[in-house]
């Protein structure tokens, strides 16, 4: 492939219609976070991003003929926590965040990096936890920011 395919809008997240071939580019989540940024394809494929928010594991973001592009977050090394009600989740999330680390909620689990500060935390709450490699989606920030009118 030649020359740089420039992405400047954030795609649908839900896919492309029709019948494509599936084409990966492998990012991490470090990169992920980013709105600029350059990334290649399993098929050599060169990709820019200038978004106006980041982009998403999943998302389908270009298509050329045939194929389709998506966004597939690398797996990293990330603790994995069970818990059993809405309660102990947020106690658990209360206590994770005032470490200051990005937590991923799942309907009965929490993730976090494999961080010492994590295990340390989790070893002195004698919290039982597994280690694992999986693609970590922690919660974003979102914005409360909003206008009223009259």
């Amino acid at each position: 492939m030649s020359g740089l395919t420039i992405i400047q809008s954030n795609p649908h997240p839900h896919g492309i219609d029709g019948p494509h071939h599936h084409i990966d580019l492998w990012v991490d989540r470090a990169t992920l976070a980013k709105r600029r940024w350059r990334g290649t394809a399993v098929d050599g494929r060169e990709f820019g991003f200038d978004l106006t928010e980041p982009i998403n594991h999943g998302a389908h973001f270009f298509a050329d003929g045939a194929n389709y592009y998506v966004i597939e977050q690398r797996p990293e090394d990330i603790i994995e926590i069970a818990v059993s009600s809405p309660r102990e989740a947020g106690s658990l999330g209360w206590k994770l965040g005032n470490l200051h680390l990005p937590v991923e909620a799942g309907p009965e689990y929490l993730r976090a990096p494999n961080d010492p500060a994590v295990i340390q935390l989790l070893e002195r709450e004698h919290i039982p936890f597994r280690k694992l490699s999986a693609v970590f989606l922690p919660l974003r920030a979102e914005s409360s920011h909003h206008h009223h009118h009259d």
